[in-house]
C-alpha cells in the first residue's frame, strides 16, 4: 500500500503541468494496478530521458543502475525513518528519555547517513561511466524536483505537520538566510 501511495505520489509530482491536462479514466485498483505501474515508469522514462538528454543507450543503462542501487537507498531510507520515528518516540514519551537509547538512535542514525552517503557515491561513479557531468548533474536535480514534490503531496510538509506540532523549525541561534 505504501509503495502504491509513493507512486501515485510521484507519478503526479513527474507529470507536472501535463498531469492536471490528462484526465482520470478509472479508479485504482488491484486489477489495473499493472498497467498504471507501467504507464507510470514509461512516463518516467521518457521525463528523464527529454529532461536529462540522454540516448537510448544511456536510459537503458541508467535502468541497470537504478535496478542495481534502488533497492539499497530504499532500505536505508526506510531504516532512517524508523530511527528518526524510534526517536521521536523516545523524546515525546512523557517523562525522561532514556540517555543511553537516545545515544544510540543518534550513532545509528549518522551511521545510516554514511551508509547512504557511500551508495550515492558508488551510483555516481557508475553514472560517471556512461554520463557526462551536465547529464548527471541534470539528473541530480531531477531526481532533487521528484523528492520534493512526492514531499508535498504526501502532506509531509506544511499542514499535516503543523497539526502534530512537529513544523520545521531551524536551529536555535541559527537564521535562516534571505
Amino acid at each position: 500500500m505504501k509503495r502504491s501511495l509513493r507512486l501515485t505520489i510521484l507519478a503526479l509530482g513527474l507529470g507536472g503541468a501535463s498531469a492536471y491536462a490528462q484526465p482520470v479514466t478509472a479508479p485504482i485498483t488491484k486489477a489495473n494496478r499493472p498497467a498504471l505501474d507501467q504507464q507510470f515508469r514509461e512516463r518516467v522514462a521518457k521525463l528523464t530521458q527529454e529532461r536529462v538528454g540522454l540516448t537510448d543507450a544511456q536510459m537503458s543503462q541508467l535502468d541497470q543502475s537504478n535496478s542495481r542501487f534502488a533497492p539499497q537507498l530504499s532500505q536505508v531510507a526506510a531504516q532512517e525513518r524508523e530511527t528518526r520515528r524510534q526517536l521521536r518516540q523516545e523524546m515525546t514519551s512523557g517523562g525522561q528519555p532514556n540517555q543511553q537509547h537516545v545515544s544510540e538512535l543518534l550513532d545509528a542514525s549518522l551511521r545510516l547517513q554514511k551508509q547512504r552517503i557511500s551508495i550515492v557515491e558508488a551510483e555516481q561513479k557508475e553514472l560517471a561511466r556512461f554520463m557526462t557531468p551536465v547529464q548527471r548533474a541534470r539528473y541530480i536535480a531531477l531526481q532533487q524536483q521528484f523528492r520534493r514534490r512526492a514531499q508535498e503531496l504526501s502532506g509531509q510538509n506544511g499542514s499535516q505537520k503543523e497539526g502534530m506540532g512537529l513544523q520545521q523549525r531551524g536551529r536555535p541561534g541559527l537564521k535562516k538566510r534571505p
